[in-house]
């Protein structure tokens, strides 16, 4: 047996053919569909990038405890039990975020990996240059919003471009010619797994001109603007129309190359005997509800509800779609299932073998969020986001034996006041740091300050809040009981105003709004 996956970052469900839209131009997407099964309930867990990875490792919710950071010395990572198990495993990617302090556990857990350089702020290329403004491609003249390239990061990614020509050279084409070579090689073999990672189409939304014209007419000069601010839309809507193009553009590059996949698996039948998961960590907001990218706006589905495909050839299941409600977290346990791995007591994800053949439910409800910011609940119908009730966000804590972030160590500053928690039923016996959060960028910067409940059978744009008392706690306690059963800290129900001695009833609830709005 042996097993694929496909992973994106940044994939927008509701622009993609099999979910109904021909915004994009993906026709090797429209082939994945016809040979796999199309889930239409999946959504993410922790966000965004690593906190999902965390979770694709380990099959658990990694946002309740924790931000952003490196495996933990207790987790169990589901690529690492594969190898122990005598399945070979693989990446070819080219997320740079697991050469940063907050991800640089993860690559070594498989047995051989690739990556490759030179997306966004990746510290690639050894430049002294100074990027001067005729360097930057026209981009001096950026609206002010779109500030990224003026800052640090965003001048590395100036001079990275310049080793990025042709196609060949983009690091989305060399992580696939990674990982079809690896299949090549491989394919007699049995008992491997092979993960192809792209960060695209993540931004910035720098592509080939010849995927560009394929939204922007010959006539039209292309535009420099593929990078968007985080945070709400202000540009004019020429510039905003623009920087959707650029996204169309990066995503059609993306369906290329699952063409190429899919283009082998054709050629050596490995349909027969190879899993193929394609899936992505997060969506995008490309100007719904007004706002650009991610991490600082409530849960949006554009952002939460997610693709999904899985062809299994146990089942046989292909060109069907799938109602249940899956997450992330449920993609480590299919997969060890799939080679015949025991499943670790501490996965709460589910195995999604039943689910395949004939949408069996694995669940009721899903929880998602990021650390710091709101709670999200869903049922597949509702949505409900339970933002925190203090202005300051707080309290919170990271809990972790790994004090890293995204691309720095924790500061002697914030270890100061550390001490040792008790451990959680997930630890493994250990006790872990628990580290006051005072400037946690999640907490800092959310918006989703109100609570929010929607009705997607009536409002699939979230567009209207739903006034539902009755509805508002049916959800605040299975999110509560969510909470127990991964052993959430105690602070986490003082966050967002969920009583811990009691179930939530409709006066408790009136008597909080009341007092919400005094406030």
């Amino acid at each position: 047996m042996k097993a694929i996956m496909v992973m994106y970052d940044s994939l927008n469900r509701h622009l993609m053919p099999p979910y109904g839209s021909d915004t994009i131009q993906m026709p090797n997407f429209k082939r994945l569909q016809e040979r796999a099964c199309t889930f239409d309930n999946c959504y993410v867990g922790s966000m965004p990038c690593m906190p999902a990875r965390r979770e694709l490792h380990t099959g658990r919710y990694n946002f309740l405890h924790r931000s952003w950071g490196p495996l933990e010395p207790f987790d169990d990572s589901m690529p690492e039990i594969l190898s122990k198990n005598g399945i070979y495993t693989h990446m070819a990617t080219d997320h740079y975020h697991y050469l940063q302090d907050g991800g640089a556990t993860y690559h070594e857990r498989f047995d051989s990996w690739g990556c490759y350089r030179g997306q966004e702020n990746d510290k690639w290329k050894g430049s002294l240059e100074e990027v001067e403004a005729t360097q930057m491609m026209g981009l001096e003249k950026l609206p002010e919003g779109f500030r990224q390239y003026r800052e640090s990061g965003g001048k590395r990614n100036i001079k990275n471009r310049k080793f990025i020509v042709n196609e060949e050279d983009y690091p989305q084409t060399q992580t696939f010619n990674d990982g079809l070579d690896f299949i090549e090689r491989n394919r007699s073999y049995d008992g491997w797994y092979l993960q192809i990672e792209t960060f695209d189409p993540h931004e910035p939304f720098v592509s080939p001109d010849s995927y560009q014209r394929l939204y922007v007419s010959p006539d039209k000069e292309l535009s420099p603007y593929d990078w968007p601010p985080y945070s709400k839309v202000t540009e004019m809507p020429e510039e905003i129309e623009n920087m959707r193009c650029k996204y169309y553009a990066l995503a059609s590059m993306c369906d290329r190359n699952l063409g190429r996949v899919l283009d082998m698996m054709d050629r050596y039948d490995l349909w027969k005997d190879t899993m193929l998961i394609v899936n992505t960590d997060h969506g995008f907001m490309l100007g719904e509800h007004g706002w650009w990218a991610k991490s600082i706006m409530p849960l949006y589905n554009e952002i939460a509800h997610t693709p999904l495909f899985i062809w299994d050839p146990r089942s046989g299941c292909k060109n069907c779609r799938r109602e249940a409600l899956v997450q992330t977290i449920d993609l480590a346990p299919t997969i060890l299932d799939f080679f015949g791995v025991a499943i670790p007591k501490d996965m709460n994800g589910k195995v999604l073998k039943e689910t395949i053949a004939n949408d069996k439910p694995v669940r009721k409800y899903a929880l998602y969020g990021y650390h710091g910011d709101a709670i999200n609940i869903t049922d597949g119908r509702y949505v409900y986001m339970r933002a925190k009730v203090n202005p300051d966000g707080g309290p919170l804590y990271e809990y972790t034996l790994m004090p890293t972030h995204m691309n720095s160590l924790f500061t002697p500053d914030e270890l100061r006041d550390m001490e040792l928690a008790e451990p959680f039923t997930f630890t493994k016996g250990l006790k872990t740091l628990r580290i006051p959060v005072r400037n946690a960028r999640f907490m800092k910067k959310a918006n989703a300050k109100d609570h929010m409940l929607f009705d997607l059978q009536s409002d699939p744009g979230q567009m209207t809040k739903l006034d539902d008392p009755i509805k508002e706690v049916e959800m605040i306690n299975a999110m509560k009981a969510l909470m127990i059963e991964n052993d959430a800290p105690a602070e986490q129900y003082e966050r967002v105003g969920i009583p811990m001695d009691t179930d939530m009833t409709v006066d408790i609830l009136l008597s909080q709004r009341a007092q919400r709005a005094q406030a």
